[in-house]
């Protein structure tokens, strides 16, 4: 379900028009106003926020904000398009929450790869909730553990089995499924950050990362990620195979990369989803903290 706001009727029916797929539903809403009418009233909620900078009463920034400060909505990955491209402009948006952005004009290709990029964050968030609800009750009891992944199937599931111990499991999950994914295709299949951002582009990513994972010299690669419990939360530690990358990069949005298909996971795991978040050495291994009373610090 995908909710496009925008105060000019032709580029909301431009944007039914690219995104006309029978997989997808797309609302639109002709101010802010009627966008957070729309957010608050719906049955079901939306995946994904097309949204205009610059519109008349309530612009765009100021609903980003709002979304971003709602907990119902705070997961939505939110799609900017405008036609303000500023460094400055872009970093407000950036700041105020924007997960990708667009100027106009803009290819209807582009659209398409960040919604399908977009849409693809928000299953693999579904599926780790799915993967949370059954776990909850035998995790427990867990104060440290080990567990080596593969596949991108195995870094989600985990990512949400591990998520459930933290008391924002959903927020907790985003952040571990974006590192450990990091630690597969960066990490032990060597998809560079340009290399991805093409597939991203071409909807061929997930077949590479299959055909990688099938080649001599990756199958027997492995990731690890730990998890120690402590009286002051939860500490995880992911380590990968590869040689490393240049992770100073990451670690905060940057308005020159914003408009590719990817590069915003880890600001975003560090923002949103851990109290810290340390890289060792070359970049082949991470630790996420998680501040939260636990049950030594409650007895």
């Amino acid at each position: 379900r995908i909710l496009a706001v925008d105060d000019e009727p032709l580029n909301l029916e431009i944007i039914r028009e690219y995104l006309d797929d029978p997989r997808w539903t797309v609302d639109l809403a002709p101010n802010a106003e009627r966008a957070w009418e729309k957010l608050e009233a719906a049955s079901e909620p939306y995946d994904v926020l097309v949204l205009d900078r610059m519109m008349p009463g309530m612009n765009g920034i100021e609903l980003l904000r709002r979304v971003k400060a709602d907990p119902r909505f705070r997961l939505i990955p939110v799609i900017m398009q405008t036609a303000a491209s500023s460094p400055e402009q872009i970093r407000e948006g950036i700041e105020a929450g924007a997960y990708y952005y667009l100027t106009k004009p803009y290819d209807p290709h582009a659209l398409l790869a960040i919604i399908r990029a977009a849409l693809s964050d928000v299953e693999v968030q579904a599926d780790a909730h799915r993967r949370i609800e059954r776990q909850l009750a035998v995790l427990s009891l867990l104060d440290s553990a080990e567990f080596h992944f593969r596949t991108i199937e195995e870094a989600t599931g985990l990512a949400g089995l591990l998520a459930s111990l933290c008391p924002e499991p959903e927020t907790v999950a985003m952040g571990l499924t974006e590192l450990m994914v990091n630690a597969i295709e960066h990490g032990n299949l060597g998809i560079s950050y340009e290399d991805k951002a093409r597939l991203k582009r071409e909807d061929r990513w997930e077949a590479e990362v299959a055909r990688r994972l099938a080649l001599p010299e990756y199958r027997d690669r492995r990731a690890v990620v730990g998890v120690r419990r402590d009286a002051q939360g939860f500490l995880f530690t992911i380590r990968d195979q590869g040689p490393g990358f240049d992770w100073q990069r990451f670690l905060a949005f940057d308005p020159a990369r914003v408009f590719d298909p990817n590069g915003r996971g880890i600001a975003m795991a560090r923002t949103m989803s851990f109290d810290a978040i340390d890289y060792l050495g070359s970049g082949n291994t991470v630790r996420a903290h998680v501040a939260c009373p636990t049950r030594s610090a409650e007895g």
